[in-house]
This record gives structure tokens, sequence and C-alpha cells, in this order.
């Protein structure tokens, strides 16, 4: 079986790194924050192009993070996508603001900017934009607007890290930015993990209260505070990672390449197009297909493991019915919802592995069309 992700063999080859990086820290007894994760947040900052790096326990506090240095509080509006991991608006509701969603631009996944004007209002206070499947969004039209209303921008780069947008790092247009280092991320730690992008030295110190309790001082608390803080495992083992990240999107832009000119002319599958203004990352590699139960039971049965990303778009959640939405509201979200397969990717995949998911793609794609015909 050709799994869908696998971290063995990246975790095995890094391990006397990894290793040696934990025992710094038990040495050093800085379990919580602490040198180790200092160390990364400079490194990090020099490899994405920001001033400030700010670590926090998860992507999820990253978001929330980013929203409340960005001045959003109850009451206002933050223009987002529906079509994303559900953390985007969790972030959203943390911080008492009102999720106001437009269609995604089905050739990036992402935000469509032509449909952005419609949905601001005069409560809008952000406009968060996801870069999905580490596909960036088409940035500058986004930001003429934004920066024409004085509506400032936030990136959701957790399936982003090193994908470029014109040749430049996503998490630096925005004012400040959000990421994730979840396990399964190009960049994942081993266990949870988040950080705050940015080049706004005032965002960055708000950024470092807020996860420690926003102490100004030691028992000195100006605001109500959250325990974000990084685990100093989590930044050893980030640490020994960082230096291979360029190396393992390399990889899997060739996985995806591979990936593109063998299924493209597979007539019921839709295959990504990636923009000529992007380079994606290829976090995952979706492909879209009608019957997706039946292609994704045989790609099982033909030895390949797939998933899905993500079956429910974020306006028809139970948790999110209060906005009103049906279905119909945001048809293409819907769509790529309804059809969307993640297929396997992940640096280690050889060659051989490569040609076997195309193989078997091709071949899974033909049966359910004849089953169907």
């Amino acid at each position: 079986m050709i799994p869908f992700l696998s971290l063995k063999d990246q975790s095995a080859a890094l391990r006397s790194d990894i290793l040696a990086g934990l025992a710094q820290v038990i040495d050093a007894q800085t379990f919580a924050n602490g040198p180790g994760v200092a160390a990364f947040e400079r490194s990090l900052a020099e490899y994405v192009g920001c001033r400030e790096a700010i670590c926090v326990n998860s992507g999820t506090s990253a978001l929330h993070g980013a929203l409340l240095c960005a001045g959003v509080t109850a009451g206002h509006d933050v223009v987002t996508v529906p079509y994303t991991w559900i953390s985007t608006c969790w972030a959203i509701s943390y911080v008492g603001a009102r999720p106001v969603f437009v269609d995604i631009d089905r050739s990036t996944c992402g935000m469509d900017p032509a449909r952005l004007e419609d949905a601001i209002t005069p409560a809008t206070k952000a406009i968060l934009v996801v870069h999905l499947y580490g596909h960036p969004v088409d940035l500058d039209p986004i930001l003429e607007i934004a920066n024409r209303r004085g509506i400032p921008v936030i990136e959701d780069c957790a399936q982003s890290m090193g994908a470029l947008y014109k040749g430049r790092q996503t998490g630096t247009f925005g004012s400040v930015n959000a990421t994730s280092f979840y396990p399964g991320k190009n960049l994942g730690a081993f266990g949870e993990g988040g950080a705050l992008l940015t080049d706004d030295a005032a965002i960055a110190a708000r950024a470092r209260r807020l996860r420690d309790h926003a102490q100004a001082d030691r028992h000195h608390h100006e605001e109500l505070g959250f325990n974000w803080r990084m685990d100093g495992f989590q930044g050893a083992v980030l640490s020994a990672k960082l230096p291979q990240l360029d190396r393992w999107n390399t990889r899997r832009r060739e996985i995806a390449a591979r990936y593109l000119r063998g299924m493209a002319d597979v007539p019921s599958l839709i295959v990504p197009v990636p923009q000529p203004w992007a380079q994606p990352n290829w976090h995952i590699f979706p492909v879209f297909h009608p019957r997706r139960d039946e292609f994704r039971a045989r790609l099982e049965q033909l030895g390949v493991q797939t998933s899905v990303h993500y079956p429910r778009p974020v306006h028809l959640q139970p948790a999110y019915s209060f906005l009103g939405h049906k279905p119909g509201s945001f048809p293409t979200s819907e769509q790529l919802a309804a059809t969307q397969v993640s297929l396997p990717m992940f640096p280690e995949l050889s060659d051989a592995d490569v040609e076997t998911v195309i193989d078997c793609v091709r071949r899974a794609a033909r049966e359910v069309e004849r089953k169907v015909g």
C-alpha cells in the first residue's frame, strides 16, 4: 500500500540531529519557550524574509493571535473563504467577530479577488486569505482593494510554508500572518506548533505578551492573555528540520510535475493548474472526480491510500448554521468540496511509487467511468 503520508523516513534521517536538540532542552530545563524556541524563531524569520517570527502552541493559536494583533474584536467582520480547514473561522469566532465569506477561484482554490469587494461591509476589519493546499492566492488584486479601503490583510499560511507568490515567500504580504507546524505539514513538529509572521515590531511585541499570559513583566498582566507558549522540544525539532525544507519542497514539486504530466489526459479527472505567478509547495496534491467515493475505493483496492481536504465547506458546518447560508450559497466551494481527492504527497515517495500512483489513478478513473457508462 502506498500511504497518503508517511513521516517515518524523514524522522529516521534526522533522528540524531533531533535527539541532540532534545537533549539540549533537557539539559537546559527550558521546556516552554526558552532559547531553543528563540533560536528557531530567528531562523524562521530569516527563511521567510520577515522581521519577526513569534512561535506559539498551534496554528489555530497563531490565527487567533494574528486577528487580535490586527485589532479585530467583537462586532467586526472578517472576510475569508468557506473552503478551508475550520481553524480559519474558529479564530474569527474566538475574537467575537463574524466570518463573511467569498467564494473561491477554482484555479487557486483560494479567494476569488473578483468577488472580494462585494463582501466588504462597513464592519470589515480584516481580510483573511488562505493559501490552500500550498498554492498561493492571487494577492496583488486583493492587496490593492485592501490598501485602497484601509483594511489589513492576514495570510493563513498553514499549508504554504516555502511557497512563493511572484518570487516572494507567502507570509510576507499581510500585516501579520499565521502558519502551522502540525506534524503533517511541509515543516512539521513532533506535536502541535504555530507561528505569527510580521514586519511590525509593535505587533510582534504584543504577540509575545499575549502568548505568555499577556505579561509585560513578570506577574504584570496588561490585558487578557493566553497560554500559547511553544513547547521547547518542538523548537528543537523544527530547528533540525528547517534546513531541509527547500530540499523537501523541491522534491514535492518534482512529484507534482510527474503527476500533472501523467494525469493531464484523464477525461473524468480535473487536475490542478498552477498559475504562472505561483510556485506552490504542494502540501496537498488535489484532484477532483465527480464520483469521488467510488474513485477512492478503487484506488484503495489498487493499493493507493488517499484522503479528502475538505468534504464540507465551513458555511455548511452545523457550528456556523447561525450565519444562515444554504447549499448553493458558494457554488465553487461546494463543488470542490464534493469532488476533491488528495493523492499521496510527501518528499520520500520514490519515483517508482509516483509512477504506480499515476497508473492506478488512470486505471481507477477508467474503471469508474466504464461502470457508470
